[in-house]
């Protein structure tokens, strides 16, 4: 870790088993053995406040608190998932979405965890894909990828968003209330969701993240231009 956490300085940086630095976005597979199971680094713990977010434009792409007028920023009340990211994927900001007619976010997929374990900021853990909420943030596509890691209870039991809803009533209907009103506090409009507000499943969530991870490869390829962020050396 380099600065003190809550501060602007604070970055915390991945290192391999030899002590090599890594990027928790190139570095960390996305792929598991099972074809409905990923990896996720998780940078907000639930019931935590800090904004903390992936540095895609710093070498290493360490984990930092996003700023706001300068000042490290936070909810205004907890968030109550893990939420992070899935490594090797990108929304990319000139690929517009076909039926939504939006573009992404230039960002990695985000991911809410679902589970009953609050995660440790930097946790690289292997989760269940069960579906996703299509954001709309100021006219940019911010996929909400819903997930379960694979250590939960639960996991066994969860496999569709419908077991989700049966067995977890009013967990997706609460993601996505949180994620619309949770920068009201800040001045901002409330955050939209296509199709009809509804999540899609989990096979067309896998679809989407694979759409994400050829992005993710043209741009670390250089087929695309990576306009500031830091894709290696």
């Amino acid at each position: 870790m380099q600065g003190s956490e809550g501060t602007s300085t604070y970055r915390r940086f991945f290192f391999g088993d030899e002590g090599e630095r890594l990027s928790p976005w190139h570095d960390v597979p996305l792929d598991t053995a099972s074809p409905k199971e990923k990896w996720m680094v998780t940078e907000i713990p639930k019931m935590t406040k800090k904004k903390m977010e992936i540095a895609t434009e710093e070498p290493g792409n360490p984990l930092a608190q996003d700023l706001k007028q300068g000042k490290p920023r936070e909810y205004a009340g907890p968030i109550f998932w893990n939420y992070g990211f899935l490594p090797q994927t990108w929304e990319d900001p000139k690929q517009q979405h076909p039926e939504l007619k939006v573009f992404g976010d230039n960002d990695p997929l985000d991911v809410v965890e679902i589970g009953s374990r609050t995660h440790s900021q930097g946790e690289i853990s292997r989760v269940k894909i069960l579906g996703a909420l299509a954001m709309v943030d100021s006219g940019e596509l911010d996929w909400k990828i819903i997930a379960i890691d694979l250590s939960d209870p639960n996991a066994d039991v969860l496999d569709t968003i419908a077991d989700v809803e049966r067995r977890m009533p009013g967990v997706i209907s609460g993601i996505r209330e949180w994620f619309r009103w949770y920068k009201t506090p800040d001045g901002k409009p409330l955050n939209t969701f296509g199709f009809d507000e509804a999540p899609i499943d989990s096979q067309q969530a896998l679809t989407v993240i694979a759409e994400t991870h050829e992005a993710w490869m043209r741009l670390r390829s250089g087929k695309v231009h990576s306009d500031g962020l830091w894709i290696g050396d």
